[in-house]
């Protein structure tokens, strides 16, 4: 598909660039050749108006000269005289097939192509003037401008190819990325699934053997609700980030007070972490606002007291802290004492599935937390970051306050 994608857009690319050169060149060519009979033209009618008059060598003149000569005629079309130096006119049959030519054509202007000349004629009563111009020098120009204009062209449309091939790379890198991350979203759901689902089918299946005892069918029932509440967890969670990806979410936003949701958010935790061996601390400033919304923030400091209750070491401490920072923004920090994570794990933190202890599945973590948690602060237009130093992992968000 990315091949493909990538083929479109050099194909559109080019076949834009063609017909803009091709558009550009016959303007080009166009007005040249337009250009170069204008000016032949001017020549022809001056010499026929002035047959007489004589150039000075050197002299600046705004019109071009060609190699031209004029012929006289009688009014029954018989020559009778002719000047010009550039040309032997000598051979009066040569002559008389010019005169024919040129009186038997329907226009005053015109082109004899198989003589390579331009005629003006001019009626007076009696006589005819024939002035005649070689053309010679202006379709070599424009032979000239063909071929250049042509090298031109393959040149460009060889660097346009070059050039949208690169960028077909760069412009399908998001599309590429996005489809990879599709096809690892998928690979990690259905593996994060296919562990409950063979608990469930085999406690299943061992319900309905025979000679099962009834404490064993309350065991075996109580791991089937257990994975499936955790399926439950995880579905929901996946649809979360589905909605979120798509852009569903139609969040009420509204003025929040996040001192209060936080100083409030923490109570539930207290006897959470006192069963775990750990000490919760906060540093809260009072009347910091945002605009949010109220649900999704309660839903950001859960993921991340959860986070910092599964990850800290045993009889750790945990420190929930708000702050204003400048005029118009507040940072929201969450740090606990844990095992330290290295640079990498830091970049991988807010992937899906990712889990620095692969182990924690089992206790209902599918690392999805922290990537909801992300899209939460960019939803709020925010910032969200993983520090680790000292023994003290950080999370802290960044937001915009009142």
């Amino acid at each position: 598909m990315i091949r493909r994608l990538r083929v479109k857009f050099v194909v559109i690319n080019m076949t834009i660039v063609a017909l803009m050169l091709s558009a550009v060149f016959g303007l080009v060519y166009h007005f040249t050749r337009s250009d170069l009979e204008d000016k032949s033209i001017r020549m022809m009618e001056s010499i026929a108006r002035n047959p007489f008059q004589i150039g000075v060598p050197g002299e600046q003149s705004e019109q071009i000269r060609l190699p031209f000569f004029i012929l006289q005629l009688g009014p029954g079309g018989e020559l009778i005289a002719s000047s010009g130096g550039y040309y032997d006119l000598s051979d009066q049959e040569f002559l008389h097939d010019l005169i024919v030519k040129a009186l038997s054509a329907p226009k005053s202007i015109g082109v004899l192509k198989e003589y390579g000349l331009r005629y003006y004629r001019t009626n007076t009563h009696l006589t005819h003037s024939l002035v005649f111009a070689d053309i010679s020098s202006e379709t070599a120009a424009l032979r000239g401008l063909v071929r250049n204009c042509s090298l031109i062209a393959a040149v460009s449309f060889a660097v346009f190819l070059a050039v949208s091939i690169w960028l077909s790379g760069w412009a399908v890198r998001p599309v590429e990325e996005a489809w990879r991350q599709q096809r690892q979203f998928v690979a990690d759901a259905s593996h994060e699934l296919k562990t409950p689902l063979t608990v469930i089918m085999t406690n299943a299946e061992l319900l309905q053997s025979s000679g099962c005892e009834e404490e064993k069918r309350k065991q075996f029932s109580e791991g089937i609700l257990t994975m499936s509440r955790q399926m439950r967890g995880l579905i929901e969670q996946m649809l979360d980030l589905a909605r979120a990806d798509s852009g569903q979410t139609e969040e009420a936003f509204a003025t929040v007070d996040i001192s209060r949701l936080i100083a409030d958010g923490i109570l539930p935790f207290e006897p959470v972490y006192f069963e775990h061996g750990l000490s919760l601390f906060s540093e809260i400033e009072e009347e910091i606002r945002v605009w949010g919304s109220e649900e999704r923030l309660r839903q950001l400091l859960e993921i991340l007291l959860d986070n910092a209750c599964k990850y800290s070491v045993e009889n750790g401490r945990v420190w929930v802290k708000l702050k204003r920072q400048g005029k118009s923004r507040c940072v929201l920090a969450v740090e606990n004492e844990g095992a330290p994570i290295s640079p990498e794990e830091l970049r991988q933190l807010f992937k899906r599935f990712y889990r620095a202890d692969s182990a924690r599945s089992a206790s209902g973590s599918y690392g999805l937390g922290l990537s909801i948690a992300e899209r939460i602060v960019q939803l709020h237009k925010g910032k969200i970051k993983a520090e680790s130093r000292g023994g003290i992992n950080s999370f802290s968000v960044e937001l915009t306050c009142l």
